[in-house]
């Protein structure tokens, strides 16, 4: 791996493999105290299923989890005990990355012991929670701050019916067709693959299956099966436009996710045996350095014109569709794309009771500019993840401003970050 960027990222390049001198009381270690965060994360696991989004140690830990699992106020306790552990280990004389790895488990631990917490029982604010478990705290504009941006939209697609009317009958003549799903999907998926290798290093072995999926609250997802092996599956309930075959290949596959945790397998878990890295808490900050870093790896990969040139050139012909009003198309994302966070707001009413389920879809529909069933299944995902969706629009900024503010190759900057135990405070 390239040397790493001065400032924060010279805190994780400096120990690979070398022995750790961080000790606590009785001989106490991080590796010790790792390996018990592990099972921990496994445990909560088996009390809630999809928090453990991906695990790739071994799997005799697994299945002590699942044969024997703490309840959660045993693993309430575990957690405090873990944080205790970690904060009785002395670093002092550490390698700097040594000191990063304490400051990273304890953040990790603590976001475990919020979610036990809500596990059982204990509600937070939509801000109060995102802050416990990703570690940032997003604002929550009022709705009418992004009025402005809606009557750009109007501007640019004027005409009878609702803006979200128009704005669906002009997105449908992007659509692409079912039985030219894989082909289009799997010529976005190179592309992303492609711009991505000629910066970062794959790992030899990496690969991915794709498999077209219904009835779920997300649009896309990564389930990434270690030894650099992905299985990304896309919802094909709804509508998938040309734009976001780029943007899923990019999101779920690259520079995305699937990097993201190939890179993390390869650096902490084989080269250092830093086995913390092995498990994914979605729950936890390392989702919003994920989600973030895919989002903005849509930008990194496709800068400036580049997405639509693609699209033009590749895309629409395989989809069969007439690229004449792509331009447009292209300055209508770019405006719906402002309007991400007022998601946040609509989330935090309707999940403290403030709003009902009527009032949380009409404002989708009003703010996303969705139809009604897009809204609705954007309402299960809130419902599902709950705060967790500040770790896209949010996550994308916080990132893009990190990346963008190291100077020099953005793509370097981004392979430190993927391949890093930084943490969104860290990129404050």
């Amino acid at each position: 791996m390239r040397a790493f960027l001065i400032g924060l990222a010279a805190l994780l390049g400096a120990c690979a493999a070398m022995p750790t001198p961080a000790s606590g009381p009785g001989g106490d270690t991080l590796d010790a105290i790792a390996r018990d965060y592990v099972a921990l994360t496994l445990e909560i696991g088996e009390r809630e299923p999809g928090y453990v989004d991906a695990y790739y140690g071994p799997a005799e830990w697994a299945e002590a989890a699942k044969a024997d699992p703490r309840t959660v106020p045993q693993l309430i306790q575990g957690a405090a005990t873990l944080t205790e552990r970690l904060e009785a280990i002395s670093t002092a004389g550490a390698e700097p990355a040594v000191v990063q790895r304490r400051k990273y488990l304890l953040a990790h631990v603590s976001a475990a012991a919020a979610r036990l917490r809500m596990l059982s029982g204990e509600r937070m604010s939509f801000a109060d929670e995102a802050e416990a478990l990703f570690g940032v705290r997003p604002e929550l504009p009022p709705l009418a701050s992004f009025d402005p941006v809606l009557a750009e939209i109007d501007a640019l697609l004027p005409g009878p019916g609702s803006l979200t009317d128009r704005v669906t009958e002009f997105k449908s003549h992007y659509v692409i067709p079912k039985d030219r799903l894989q082909a289009v999907m799997d010529a976005a998926i190179a592309e992303c693959r492609a711009r991505t290798a000629r910066h970062i290093e794959l790992p030899a072995n990496e690969n991915f299956t794709l498999a077209f999926v219904g009835d779920k609250p997300w649009s896309g997802y990564n389930y990434y099966q270690g030894n650099s092996q992905s299985k990304i599956e896309i919802n094909a309930d709804f509508p998938i436009y040309t734009d976001r075959a780029i943007d899923l290949g990019c999101h779920e596959g690259y520079p995305g996710h699937h990097v993201y945790n190939a890179l993390l397998e390869r650096t902490f878990v084989r080269e250092r045996g830093w086995v913390e890295m092995s498990v994914y808490p979605l729950f936890s900050p390392m989702s919003f350095v994920a989600e973030g870093s895919a989002n903005y790896g849509i930008d990194l990969a496709f800068p400036g014109d580049e997405g639509l040139a693609f699209e033009r050139e590749v895309l629409f012909p395989l989809a069969g569709l007439d690229p004449a009003t792509a331009e447009k198309k292209a300055e209508l994302q770019a405006l719906v794309r402002r309007l991400a966070r007022a998601e946040y707001t609509i989330a935090d009413a309707w999940l403290a009771g403030r709003i009902d389920r009527d009032t949380a879809i009409e404002q989708l529909m009003k703010y996303s500019l969705a139809d009604r069933a897009k809204a609705t299944q954007r309402l299960r995902f809130i419902d599902t993840y709950r705060s967790y969706i500040i770790n896209y629009g949010l996550g994308r900024d916080v990132v893009q401003a990190w990346v963008e503010g190291q100077g020099g190759d953005r793509w370097h900057a981004m392979e430190t970050l993927l391949s890093s135990q930084i943490l969104p405070v860290d990129l404050d």
